[in-house]
């Protein structure tokens, strides 16, 4: 592997060494040349030889941008190895790029002395002027300081396909095979699963399934038999310790989908899902709509605003209800979420964050929704959030997701983002009998003599009532309840005491206590976070405590209401450190509720956070630390033992 040195242009290129323990590769190109599949059929190898992995899609919103710009490029990263991983890494080892702009856009990510495979047939006069290059960087020494290998993919794209009839231009669609079986050769994958995949995706043509596979076949042989000095090695990478069970890849959308599923199967319901498509949360809906088989109903509804009033009146008649959006979709449903509150109603509410405000940058991923999660309606309307921290975990938070919203009825939002829904990683398939069920119960007979249909359980839930039940008519809306008999009463006292019940009732959710991911329970540094920060929060923390620093990671998955022993944990530590992509959000939560002084660390580039960043900002907390004179951690691709960006 190419390790870190000073950044002179003369120094040493060492390549990628036999057997790695973890490698990142970063495959970028145009927007149609198919990066996304290449790198998910990458992914799809590189599980089937038993690598842990973690991987960051990263796209453009427009739907076609210009062919050959350098906004029009899309990227695919993938980190694997025989440890834990628990980012897609920081930096690139290998940077495959298919024109001058995705080079010219990814250049600056990639590791000094890493290695760049790049399309020369796609480096044009025409396209270098598209990325703003004034000469060729394959030719004029700008890239002195990476391992460099350059030749025309295009033309050997086009040799390969050429028994099939394709024209040039067709041809060039199978330039993304091409580059695929280079690297299934390069680290030592089976091409076996990808045929069959392509054989199943092009069942209709078979020509094209062909002609893929030609392709494929291609450019593994390159890598087999090309006489090449230099930095084209096949590596090796052993397969992950796991513990035995049934392993599968799975993306944040799908884990959604499949925890929804499970949820309502527990709760002993069907489901219902209202949606209106919107980046990056409409893949749940695609995902659910091949599981009708498990009770579901999916509804694409004309606008977002109809999709929840119709979860809603799936839920009143029995049903739970499930809506699904991204923060402006959410800001759309709002007042529709107070009806949910008002109505006292269970109902699963996903929002799928994304950079904004307004359709801000909606394939990009960002942390911004808290405040609106948490206080975003009007009047006091109090509801559970909850957040998932990886692709995987998000299976879980959907089950507890529906446990809430079905023994508290209430509306429950859970919290994913662009980063956890696009992500994929290994997921070890649970056994369904580890999962307590909690049948969800209707009440079919008055209490007593007379229906009391807002008398509240020991959880302060009201009872949940089938329409036409018999003799169990009555009232719902959105007006004001009297406390036991649902009629409507606005009165002062009256709304005061419903307004404190259905507080009441969302404070006292059970939820489990708060516990520290890695560290001890107090000390000087606590490293505090929230959804998809948990990878390289772990990781970072994991390189400074190696480094001899007394520093602990917190992951907050109930984040309304929070851990009842939350406060009296972070009162345990001298700092409290909060990563998060938006400005600031949850650290003044935490100020308000717990009154400690959480120190913010914001960022809302549309990227997930770099270890190396977080390790520096932990480091500032530790000056005199040995190896860390001046409060700085060395960035984590210099001296570090182990981070996500591979072996050192």
């Amino acid at each position: 592997m190419a390790t870190a040195a000073p950044s002179d242009a003369d120094r040493p290129h060492s390549g990628l060494p036999a057997s790695p323990e973890a490698v990142v590769v970063r495959f970028a190109g145009d927007s149609g040349d198919g990066m996304q599949l290449t790198g998910g059929q990458f992914t799809l190898s590189t599980a089937l030889a038993g690598n842990d992995l973690a991987t960051f899609p990263d796209f453009p919103a427009e739907i076609r941008a210009p062919q050959g710009t350098l906004f029009g490029v899309s990227a695919f990263q993938i980190n694997f190895g025989s440890r834990e991983i628990n980012t897609a890494g920081d930096a690139p080892d290998v940077l495959v790029a298919m024109n001058p702009a995705a080079l010219k856009v990814n250049l600056a990510a990639l590791k000094p002395g890493g290695l760049i495979i790049a399309d020369t047939g796609a480096f044009t006069k025409r396209n270098l002027d598209k990325a703003h290059y004034d000469a060729n960087p394959l030719e004029d020494g700008s890239l002195a300081k990476f391992d460099v290998l350059a030749f025309d993919i295009s033309e050997k794209t086009i040799e390969a396909v050429k028994p099939f009839g394709l024209g040039n231009k067709d041809a060039l669609r199978s330039k993304n095979m091409w580059t695929l079986g280079l690297a299934l050769w390069m680290f030592d994958r089976p091409r076996e699963p990808i045929h069959d995949w392509l054989k199943a995706k092009f069942k209709s043509k078979p020509d094209i399934a062909d002609a893929n596979i030609a392709a494929l076949d291609a450019g593994h042989a390159y890598g087999e038999t090309a006489e090449l000095a230099g930095p084209l090695k096949q590596v090796h990478i052993d397969p992950t310790p796991s513990a035995p069970g049934l392993y599968r890849t799975v993306t944040g959308a799908e884990a959604v989908s499949l925890g929804l599923v499970a949820g309502a199967q527990l709760a002993e319901l069907p489901m219902f899902f209202g949606g209106y498509p919107i980046t990056p949360a409409s893949a749940i809906l695609h995902h659910l709509a091949r599981l009708k088989e498990f009770g579901v109903t999916t509804f694409q509804a004309e606008d977002e605003i109809a999709a929840i009033c119709a979860a809603i009146g799936a839920s009143y008649a029995g049903q739970l209800g499930v809506t699904s959006s991204s923060g402006p979709g959410i800001a759309l449903k709002t007042e529709a979420i107070g009806l949910g509150i008002m109505t006292e109603l269970p109902l699963v509410i996903v929002n799928s964050q994304r950079g904004g405000p307004s359709t801000g940058l909606p394939t990009k991923t960002e942390q911004s929704d808290l405040y609106q999660a948490v206080y975003g309606r009007n009047g006091d309307a109090p509801m559970p959030v909850i957040a998932a921290r990886s692709p995987s975990d998000a299976f879980e938070v959907a089950i507890e997701a529906c446990r809430i919203a079905t023994q508290y009825m209430t509306p429950v939002m859970l919290l994913t983002d662009g980063y956890i829904a696009n992500a994929a990683e290994p997921w070890k398939v649970p056994n369904p009998a580890d999962f307590e069920p909690f049948p969800a119960q209707f009440l079919t007979e008055p209490r007593g003599e007379e229906l009391l249909p807002y008398k509240r359980d020991e959880k302060g839930a009201r009872p949940w009532i089938k329409p036409g039940t018999p003799g169990m008519m009555h009232r719902i809306g959105g007006i004001e309840k009297h406390e036991l008999t649902g009629n409507i009463d606005y009165s002062p006292d009256n709304h005061q005491r419903m307004t404190d019940l259905r507080k009441a009732k969302v404070d006292n959710i059970a939820v489990p206590d708060q516990d520290v991911c890695l560290g001890e329970t107090s000390g000087k540094l606590a490293v505090v976070g929230w959804g998809s920060t948990y990878g390289p929060i772990h990781r970072a923390v994991d390189n400074c405590r190696a480094n001899g620093m007394d520093v602990s990671h917190i992951h907050v998955r109930h984040i309304w209401p929070m851990p009842s022993n939350l406060g009296d944990l972070l009162r345990g530590f001298d700092h409290v450190l909060v990563p998060e992509m938006n400005t600031g959000q949850f650290k003044t939560v935490l100020r308000d509720q717990f009154l400690v002084d959480a120190q913010p660390l914001t960022k809302t580039s549309g990227q997930p956070f770099q270890i190396a960043e977080l390790e520096r900002e932990i480091g500032k907390f530790f000056d005199g630390v040995p190896g860390n004179e001046g409060g700085q951690v060395p960035a984590n691709d210099q001296q570090l033992p182990s981070t996500d960006g591979g072996a050192k």
